[in-house]
Protein backbone atom coordinates (compact mmCIF):
# COMPACT_ATOMS: atom_id res chain seq x y z
CA UNK A 1 0.00 0.00 0.00
CA UNK A 2 1.22 3.59 -0.72
CA UNK A 3 3.03 5.19 2.06
CA UNK A 4 0.42 7.69 2.93
CA UNK A 5 0.34 10.77 5.54
CA UNK A 6 -3.35 10.91 6.81
CA UNK A 7 -4.64 14.22 8.18
CA UNK A 8 -8.60 14.33 10.22
CA UNK A 9 -9.40 17.12 11.90
CA UNK A 10 -12.62 19.33 12.82
CA UNK A 11 -13.53 23.05 13.65
CA UNK A 12 -15.66 25.53 13.95
CA UNK A 13 -17.22 25.77 10.14
CA UNK A 14 -16.67 28.95 7.89
CA UNK A 15 -15.47 29.73 4.54
CA UNK A 16 -11.63 29.11 3.28
CA UNK A 17 -11.15 25.92 5.37
CA UNK A 18 -10.65 23.30 2.39
CA UNK A 19 -8.70 26.28 0.32
CA UNK A 20 -6.23 26.70 3.33
CA UNK A 21 -5.33 23.26 3.79
CA UNK A 22 -5.32 22.18 0.11
CA UNK A 23 -3.25 24.91 -0.96
CA UNK A 24 -1.07 24.56 1.81
CA UNK A 25 -0.41 20.52 0.77
CA UNK A 26 -0.48 21.89 -3.07
CA UNK A 27 2.29 24.70 -1.99
CA UNK A 28 4.95 21.75 -1.34
CA UNK A 29 4.28 19.68 -4.30
CA UNK A 30 1.39 17.15 -2.11
CA UNK A 31 0.04 15.02 -4.34
CA UNK A 32 -3.95 14.35 -1.99
CA UNK A 33 -5.09 10.84 -3.41
CA UNK A 34 -8.97 10.69 -1.28
CA UNK A 35 -10.46 13.81 0.46
CA UNK A 36 -13.59 13.69 2.05
CA UNK A 37 -15.57 17.01 3.70
CA UNK A 38 -18.65 17.17 5.92
CA UNK A 39 -20.41 20.16 7.27
CA UNK A 40 -23.18 19.66 10.24
CA UNK A 41 -25.32 22.73 9.57
CA UNK A 42 -26.85 22.35 13.31
CA UNK A 43 -23.73 22.46 14.95
CA UNK A 44 -21.92 24.49 12.42
CA UNK A 45 -19.00 22.18 12.63
CA UNK A 46 -16.74 21.10 9.72
CA UNK A 47 -15.26 17.88 9.16
CA UNK A 48 -12.49 16.41 6.67
CA UNK A 49 -10.52 14.27 6.58
CA UNK A 50 -7.22 13.80 3.54
CA UNK A 51 -4.66 11.07 2.32
CA UNK A 52 -1.22 13.06 1.15
CA UNK A 53 1.55 10.68 -0.33
CA UNK A 54 4.21 11.02 1.76
CA UNK A 55 6.97 10.83 -1.10
CA UNK A 56 5.29 13.75 -2.72
CA UNK A 57 6.22 15.83 0.01
CA UNK A 58 9.41 17.67 0.31
CA UNK A 59 9.85 16.47 4.54
CA UNK A 60 8.26 14.14 7.16
CA UNK A 61 5.47 14.00 9.35
CA UNK A 62 7.07 15.86 12.27
CA UNK A 63 7.54 19.06 10.21
CA UNK A 64 4.44 18.03 8.15
CA UNK A 65 2.46 18.72 11.42
CA UNK A 66 5.23 21.70 12.87
CA UNK A 67 4.16 23.35 9.15
CA UNK A 68 0.64 22.72 9.46
CA UNK A 69 0.08 24.42 13.21
CA UNK A 70 -0.22 28.03 12.39
CA UNK A 71 -3.07 27.26 9.97
CA UNK A 72 -4.78 25.04 12.42
CA UNK A 73 -4.39 27.31 15.43
CA UNK A 74 -6.09 29.94 12.94
CA UNK A 75 -9.20 27.90 12.31
CA UNK A 76 -9.45 26.37 15.87
CA UNK A 77 -8.87 23.10 14.39
CA UNK A 78 -8.80 19.96 16.51
CA UNK A 79 -6.92 17.98 14.13
CA UNK A 80 -4.14 15.31 13.92
CA UNK A 81 -1.84 13.96 11.38
CA UNK A 82 -0.76 10.16 11.30
CA UNK A 83 1.86 8.34 9.51
CA UNK A 84 0.59 4.54 7.60
CA UNK A 85 3.82 3.36 7.57
CA UNK A 86 3.10 3.00 11.82
CA UNK A 87 1.37 -0.11 12.13
CA UNK A 88 -1.33 0.44 14.90
CA UNK A 89 -1.09 -2.44 17.68
CA UNK A 90 -4.48 -3.87 19.04
CA UNK A 91 -5.08 -5.54 22.16
CA UNK A 92 -7.85 -8.03 21.95
CA UNK A 93 -10.20 -8.98 24.98
CA UNK A 94 -12.33 -11.76 24.84
CA UNK A 95 -14.15 -14.16 27.10
CA UNK A 96 -15.51 -17.63 26.43
CA UNK A 97 -17.49 -16.45 23.20
CA UNK A 98 -14.39 -16.89 19.88
CA UNK A 99 -16.49 -15.68 16.85
CA UNK A 100 -15.34 -12.22 16.98
CA UNK A 101 -12.21 -13.28 18.01
CA UNK A 102 -11.84 -16.03 15.25
CA UNK A 103 -12.46 -13.28 12.80
CA UNK A 104 -9.97 -10.71 13.97
CA UNK A 105 -7.24 -13.08 14.01
CA UNK A 106 -8.36 -14.36 10.24
CA UNK A 107 -8.55 -10.93 9.18
CA UNK A 108 -5.31 -10.21 11.04
CA UNK A 109 -3.23 -13.34 9.02
CA UNK A 110 -4.74 -12.07 5.84
CA UNK A 111 -3.32 -8.92 6.22
CA UNK A 112 -6.53 -7.31 5.44
CA UNK A 113 -5.09 -4.52 7.91
CA UNK A 114 -1.42 -3.86 8.87
CA UNK A 115 -1.83 -4.04 12.27
CA UNK A 116 0.03 -5.99 14.91
CA UNK A 117 -2.03 -7.65 17.98
CA UNK A 118 0.49 -7.93 20.45
CA UNK A 119 -1.64 -9.43 23.39
CA UNK A 120 -5.10 -11.41 23.60
CA UNK A 121 -6.32 -10.79 27.55
CA UNK A 122 -9.49 -12.68 28.34
CA UNK A 123 -10.84 -14.13 32.02
CA UNK A 124 -11.26 -17.26 31.06
CA UNK A 125 -8.05 -19.77 29.61
CA UNK A 126 -10.78 -21.17 26.58
CA UNK A 127 -8.81 -19.61 24.08
CA UNK A 128 -5.50 -19.90 24.80
CA UNK A 129 -4.41 -22.75 22.61
CA UNK A 130 -5.98 -21.16 19.64
CA UNK A 131 -4.08 -17.92 20.10
CA UNK A 132 -0.90 -19.00 21.13
CA UNK A 133 -1.22 -21.18 18.13
CA UNK A 134 -1.02 -18.04 15.93
CA UNK A 135 2.07 -16.75 17.67
CA UNK A 136 0.25 -13.92 20.33
CA UNK A 137 1.06 -13.83 23.74
CA UNK A 138 -1.96 -14.95 25.93
CA UNK A 139 -2.92 -13.75 28.97
CA UNK A 140 -5.74 -15.29 31.64
CA UNK A 141 -6.72 -12.27 33.95
CA UNK A 142 -9.47 -13.94 35.52
CA UNK A 143 -12.24 -11.43 36.98
CA UNK A 144 -14.36 -12.00 40.10
CA UNK A 145 -16.34 -9.37 42.54
CA UNK A 146 -13.87 -10.00 45.23
CA UNK A 147 -10.37 -9.51 42.41
CA UNK A 148 -12.49 -6.84 39.63
CA UNK A 149 -10.24 -3.76 40.44
CA UNK A 150 -6.70 -5.49 40.44
CA UNK A 151 -7.67 -7.76 37.39
CA UNK A 152 -8.63 -4.42 35.31
CA UNK A 153 -5.46 -3.17 37.07
CA UNK A 154 -3.61 -5.81 35.47
CA UNK A 155 -5.41 -5.38 31.84
CA UNK A 156 -4.59 -1.60 32.26
CA UNK A 157 -1.09 -2.77 32.94
CA UNK A 158 -0.76 -5.23 30.23
CA UNK A 159 -2.35 -2.63 27.68
CA UNK A 160 0.73 -0.49 28.27
CA UNK A 161 3.15 -2.88 28.60
CA UNK A 162 2.42 -3.76 24.79
CA UNK A 163 2.26 0.05 23.53
CA UNK A 164 -1.15 -0.50 22.89
CA UNK A 165 -3.30 1.77 20.49
CA UNK A 166 -6.95 0.39 20.91
CA UNK A 167 -8.50 -2.42 22.90
CA UNK A 168 -10.76 -4.28 21.44
CA UNK A 169 -13.62 -6.21 23.41
CA UNK A 170 -14.07 -9.09 21.13
CA UNK A 171 -17.28 -10.23 22.85
CA UNK A 172 -15.46 -9.66 26.49
CA UNK A 173 -18.05 -9.99 28.60
CA UNK A 174 -17.21 -7.71 31.40
CA UNK A 175 -18.49 -4.49 32.33
CA UNK A 176 -14.97 -2.06 32.83
CA UNK A 177 -14.54 -0.04 35.44
CA UNK A 178 -15.04 4.04 34.74
CA UNK A 179 -12.04 4.77 35.37
CA UNK A 180 -10.72 2.23 32.89
CA UNK A 181 -12.78 4.11 30.19
CA UNK A 182 -11.42 7.48 30.98
CA UNK A 183 -8.27 6.79 30.82
CA UNK A 184 -8.65 5.56 27.44
CA UNK A 185 -11.07 7.97 25.80
CA UNK A 186 -11.84 6.98 21.85
CA UNK A 187 -9.25 3.85 22.56
CA UNK A 188 -11.50 1.20 23.52
CA UNK A 189 -14.26 -0.50 20.82
CA UNK A 190 -16.34 -3.04 21.92
CA UNK A 191 -19.35 -5.22 20.03
CA UNK A 192 -22.65 -5.32 21.46
CA UNK A 193 -24.75 -8.10 20.55
CA UNK A 194 -28.00 -5.55 20.16
CA UNK A 195 -29.18 -2.87 18.11
CA UNK A 196 -27.91 0.02 20.62
CA UNK A 197 -29.67 2.27 21.80
CA UNK A 198 -32.70 -0.27 22.36
CA UNK A 199 -32.01 -3.50 24.65
CA UNK A 200 -28.82 -2.55 26.13
CA UNK A 201 -26.95 -4.87 28.91
CA UNK A 202 -27.51 -8.48 28.96
CA UNK A 203 -28.70 -10.91 26.56
CA UNK A 204 -30.44 -7.92 24.20
CA UNK A 205 -31.36 -11.28 21.69
CA UNK A 206 -33.62 -12.62 23.98
CA UNK A 207 -34.93 -8.64 24.93
CA UNK A 208 -35.75 -8.53 21.34
CA UNK A 209 -37.14 -11.66 21.01
CA UNK A 210 -39.71 -10.68 23.73
CA UNK A 211 -40.44 -7.78 22.29
CA UNK A 212 -41.56 -8.82 19.04
CA UNK A 213 -38.81 -6.72 16.78
CA UNK A 214 -38.39 -7.92 12.79
CA UNK A 215 -35.10 -6.92 12.97
CA UNK A 216 -31.91 -7.97 15.20
CA UNK A 217 -28.45 -5.95 14.87
CA UNK A 218 -25.20 -5.14 16.31
CA UNK A 219 -23.56 -2.41 17.03
CA UNK A 220 -19.65 -1.35 17.23
CA UNK A 221 -19.52 1.36 19.87
CA UNK A 222 -16.44 3.59 21.47
CA UNK A 223 -16.51 2.33 25.17
CA UNK A 224 -17.32 5.08 27.35
CA UNK A 225 -17.95 4.71 31.02
CA UNK A 226 -21.90 4.95 30.89
CA UNK A 227 -22.35 1.36 29.72
CA UNK A 228 -23.76 0.48 26.38
CA UNK A 229 -23.40 4.76 25.39
CA UNK A 230 -20.77 4.94 23.89
CA UNK A 231 -20.67 6.78 20.20
CA UNK A 232 -21.47 4.48 17.49
CA UNK A 233 -19.45 3.48 15.21
CA UNK A 234 -20.86 1.04 12.95
CA UNK A 235 -24.42 -1.34 13.39
CA UNK A 236 -26.27 -4.04 10.91
CA UNK A 237 -29.31 -5.92 10.94
CA UNK A 238 -30.78 -8.85 9.96
CA UNK A 239 -34.73 -9.55 9.30
CA UNK A 240 -36.46 -11.88 11.74
CA UNK A 241 -39.91 -13.37 11.78
CA UNK A 242 -42.40 -14.84 14.35
CA UNK A 243 -41.18 -18.31 13.57
CA UNK A 244 -37.67 -17.78 14.82
CA UNK A 245 -36.94 -18.91 18.87
CA UNK A 246 -34.63 -16.67 20.86
CA UNK A 247 -31.80 -19.35 19.75
CA UNK A 248 -32.09 -18.41 16.65
CA UNK A 249 -31.58 -14.65 16.76
CA UNK A 250 -28.81 -15.22 18.66
CA UNK A 251 -27.18 -17.70 15.75
CA UNK A 252 -27.94 -14.64 13.21
CA UNK A 253 -26.59 -11.94 15.16
CA UNK A 254 -23.30 -14.05 15.77
CA UNK A 255 -22.74 -13.31 12.15
CA UNK A 256 -23.40 -9.59 11.85
CA UNK A 257 -21.54 -9.45 15.34
CA UNK A 258 -18.31 -10.35 13.46
CA UNK A 259 -18.80 -8.00 10.48
CA UNK A 260 -19.74 -5.02 12.12
CA UNK A 261 -16.82 -5.18 14.54
CA UNK A 262 -14.55 -5.84 11.68
CA UNK A 263 -15.64 -3.04 9.77
CA UNK A 264 -16.02 -0.49 12.96
CA UNK A 265 -12.76 -1.65 13.52
CA UNK A 266 -11.37 -1.25 9.75
CA UNK A 267 -12.57 2.53 9.56
CA UNK A 268 -11.40 3.29 12.94
CA UNK A 269 -7.71 2.00 11.94
CA UNK A 270 -7.83 3.70 9.04
CA UNK A 271 -8.40 6.92 10.62
CA UNK A 272 -11.80 7.42 9.24
CA UNK A 273 -13.72 8.21 12.72
CA UNK A 274 -14.13 11.39 14.41
CA UNK A 275 -15.85 11.92 17.12
CA UNK A 276 -18.73 14.94 17.17
CA UNK A 277 -20.07 15.08 20.65
CA UNK A 278 -22.34 11.56 21.63
CA UNK A 279 -22.22 10.68 17.19
CA UNK A 280 -19.49 9.79 15.14
CA UNK A 281 -18.70 11.30 11.85
CA UNK A 282 -17.23 7.97 9.51
CA UNK A 283 -15.73 8.73 6.33
CA UNK A 284 -15.93 5.30 4.68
Amino acid sequence: MTHRYILTLSCPDRVGIVAAVSSFIAAHGGWITEASHHADPEGRRFFMRQEIRADSLPFGVKEFRERLAPIATEFAMNWRVVDSARKKRVVILVSQLGHCLYDLLARWQAHEWEIEIPCVISNHDTHRDFVEWHGIPFHHVPVTPTTKAQAFATVAELFEAAAGDVMVLARYMQVLPPALCERYPQRIINIHHGFLPSFKGAKPYHQAYERGVKLVGATCHYVTADLDDGPIIEQDVARVDHSDEPSDLVRYGRDIEKTVLARGLGYHLDDRVLIHGRRTVVFR
